[in-house]
Formats: structure tokens, C-alpha cells, sequence
């Protein structure tokens, strides 16, 4: 049973998309994202630097339109192709969008729209305050989210094989820096804007609500994870609120990976710019065959794994 999975903010390097730019309609596809997010992700995938590519708004919407040219260029047959292929899908905060987007749910135009202005949304609450996030690398889970919650920290993102994902002010973090839980190797400042998935980001929350008041959904082609909590959602209206709330909630990826393997996952092929994710799941989910899918030349080897794990699974919601 194969999983695409989509990865989230900081996965983004200068350059990334150039290479798929040599591929059949992804210019094409490119550019009218762009139109449609107000945005040229062509400039921002090709020719901007670091710090352009950095700022959540751009960052955001520049992600999803990776991950679905890449899913697009995979699965060469379209939407028809994915409900074949695909045992479920899911993404790592921003990258639910995307995997909303594969399962169905939302069209690529209106992801496009969510995902710019989510961007938006979120940089404007960052705007308010000094915050941020960093990754906490090792000690037991328990004990790091406890001496998070004592800093008054919030455990973000808390990703499994010894990885949580602390946020709050600057002051907080600083703290942390100072003051590592037991068994923790190491605490690496994130190169994002804000304090994401916590209570900084209500703002945000607020303005989506509004917008995806009038969004088209529709109900999940394919078992979708959710990062709130790693239940499958099917219902498309419950999805669109789960998107909404996820801004200012934690990322669950641990408990989305636990429902993989209970959903008896096989292969996991990350979209562009993968290699996060896959790598957390080489760790976490041993005899799990993993691909990033990071350039065009790693399509071959990603759609011989989809002939070897594309396996339908039992109970998939029929169109």
C-alpha cells in the first residue's frame, strides 16, 4: 500500500523547481497558479534567494505548486490515476493543502487560493510579535513536551523518531536554548517567521474561516491522515475546517505515521522538495520502503515503486 505524502514550510531551497521546468506542461501549470495565487511561483522557484523564498507568504504557496507538479508529473493520467494508485495521502502542516488537493477534496486552483492566503494570513500574525520555532532533536517525548509546556513553549510539531518541534517568543526559545530537557542532543533554530500551529496564529485562523465559508469541497477520494490527530477524514467539509484550525494547532505527524502502518503501508513517496519527511519515516518506520521525489530524475524510480506497492485499499470511498 503506497502513501504520497507532501512536506511543509522549510523544506523550499533556491533553484528547486528549474529542473522541472524541462517537463511537458509544468511551465504551463506554473503559470496559471500564478494567476490564480496572484503570485509568479516561476520567479520564486527559479531565480529567487534564500531570504526571498523565506517569507511564509511566498513560501507557502510556492510549496504546493511543487508538490502537485510533481504529483502531476508522476501520475502522467491524471486525478483517475491517483484513486488507482494511491492507499492515502497526507502532508506535514502547509503540505496538507497539497494532500487535500491529491485526495480530491480541493481542486489545485482552489488550493492555490487557500495556500496564498494562508500564507498571507499567517505572516500578517507573525507580524505581531517576536516568535518562532526550533526543532528539539532526541530525549523521551514525554519529558520534552513536559519542559516545553513549563517554558510555556508549545510542542508544535511533534514529528516521531525523536523529533518535537518547540514555538513561541523569542524570549521562550531563548530560554530553551539555555535550559535543553534531559537527553535532548541538540535544539536548531527553524528559519520560519513565527511561532506556527499555536495560539499566535488565531488571527489567521480567523481570516480562513471566513474564506473557505464560500470554497468548493468535496468529499476525499482517498483515505485522507489528518495532522490533527492521524484519524482518516473522507468528508470534505470536514477536511476544509480541519485546514482552517490546523494554523493554530500542532502537527501530529507521529500519529499520522501510526495510522499508516495500521493502514498497512508499504512504500511512502514524499512530492517536491522531499526529503524530510521520508527521512523521519526511515527512522520511525523500519521495513517501509521511502522516496523523495525531489527532481525529475527521480521519477523513473518513483513510479517503478508505484507498479511494485500501488495496491487498492479495502474500503476506499468509490467515486
Amino acid at each position: 500500500m503506497l502513501v504520497l505524502v507532501a512536506p511543509g514550510q522549510g523544506a523550499q531551497k533556491p533553484g528547486f523547481l528549474t529542473p522541472w521546468l524541462d517537463l511537458p506542461g509544468v511551465t504551463e501549470r506554473l503559470t496559471w497558479w500564478s494567476a490564480v495565487s496572484g503570485l509568479d511561483l516561476i520567479h520564486y522557484g527559479t531565480k529567487a534567494d534564500e531570504e526571498e523564498i523565506r517569507d511564509t507568504a511566498v513560501a507557502q504557496p510556492l510549496l504546493v505548486a511543487a508538490g502537485l507538479a510533481a504529483a502531476h508529473a508522476l501520475f502522467s493520467e491524471g486525478a483517475e490515476d491517483y484513486r488507482d494508485s494511491l492507499g492515502a495521502s497526507a502532508g506535514h502542516s502547509v503540505g496538507e493543502i497539497t494532500a487535500a488537493a491529491v485526495a480530491g477534496v480541493l481542486t489545485d486552483e482552489a488550493a492555490m487560493v487557500l495556500v496564498r492566503r494562508r500564507g498571507l494570513a499567517m505572516a500578517e500574525a507573525a507580524a505581531q510579535a517576536e516568535t518562532g520555532m526550533a526543532a528539539v532533536l532526541g530525549g523521551e517525548q514525554d519529558d520534552v513536551v513536559a519542559h516545553l509546556t513549563k517554558l510555556g513553549l508549545t510542542p508544535a510539531n511533534v514529528n516521531g523518531a525523536g523529533q518535537i518541534v518547540a514555538a513561541g517568543t523569542a524570549e521562550q526559545l531563548a530560554a530553551l536554548a539555555e535550559d535543553k530537557p534531559e537527553g535532548v542532543r541538540r535544539v536548531v533554530p527553524l528559519k520560519v517567521a513565527g511561532a506556527f500551529h499555536t495560539d499566535h496564529m488565531a488571527p489567521a485562523v480567523s481570516a480562513l474561516e471566513t474564506l473557505m465559508e464560500g470554497a468548493p469541497v468535496a468529499d476525499s477520494r482517498l483515505p485522507y491522515v489528518s495532522n490533527r490527530d492521524g484519524q482518516v477524514v473522507t468528508s470534505g467539509s470536514e477536511v476544509a475546517q480541519r485546514l482552517v484550525a490546523q494554523v493554530s494547532n500542532p502537527v501530529r505527524w507521529d500519529l499520522c505515521m501510526e495510522t499508516f502502518q495500521k493502514l498497512g503501508a508499504t512504500a511512502i513517496i514524499e512530492v517536491a522538495p522531499g526529503g524530510t519527511l521520508v527521512g523521519i519515516a526511515k527512522r520511525a518506520l523500519p521495513g517501509v520502503k521511502t522516496l523523495a521525489l525531489k527532481t525529475p530524475d527521480d521519477l523513473e524510480a518513483a513510479r517503478a515503486l508505484i507498479a511494485e506497492h500501488a495496491v487498492p485499499v479495502a474500503g476506499t470511498p468509490a467515486e
